[in-house]
């Protein structure tokens, strides 16, 4: 069987920088594993926190909401009000009304909003002053967009592992 190349091996995107190739590239790559490794994933295990660390379904709005406010403030744009709300129910056990579908489409949505804004991206503006947040903390365009990708690769493995364990524990018992 032959071994699937990862996205930033498969050649450059159209219609994206090639300065922004590999924020594009990591965001494709977590898009793609995390719809590999969420498939017929047990909504019963969703928020389940292994040893007390985040759950699966933190991670996926985690994800998602991250992507949202940091491409945002790339854009040099405010958090509305709704993307607050996100943020502050990021971390709640067993929020209600939430299926790994919906999650995983909400992830994937946003990657797709990201790869729009990234099309869009003027690259002479990638040094450009960002502030983040209320306090305006120092950042670049090219700062956050950078930001979104490890940060988005970081979660990316820890839902890995999570998924991991919480299947096996669910095995176990």
């Amino acid at each position: 069987m032959a071994q699937k190349l990862e996205v930033w091996q498969r050649g450059p995107l159209p219609d994206i920088d090639p300065l922004l190739q590999p924020v594009a590239h990591a965001l494709l790559q977590a898009r793609e594993e995390i719809n590999e490794y969420m498939h017929e994933f047990p909504l019963a295990l969703l928020w389940e926190r292994p040893a007390g660390m985040a759950s699966t379904g933190f991670h996926l709005q985690h994800l998602s909401g991250v992507l949202d406010r940091v491409f945002t403030y790339a854009g040099a744009e405010g958090l509305s009000e709704f993307q607050f709300s996100q943020l502050a129910e990021e971390g709640s056990d067993s929020a209600e009304g939430y299926t790994v579908a919906n999650l995983v489409d909400r992830f994937n949505h946003q990657v797709d909003l990201a790869l729009a804004q990234l099309k869009n991206t003027d690259v002479s503006t990638l040094p450009d002053f960002r502030g983040i947040g209320r306090a305006k903390l120092p950042s670049t365009v090219i700062g956050l967009l950078f930001h979104a990708a490890e940060h988005t690769m970081r979660h990316v493995g820890q839902l890995m592992v999570t998924v991991a364990v919480v299947k096996r524990d669910e095995a176990i018992h």
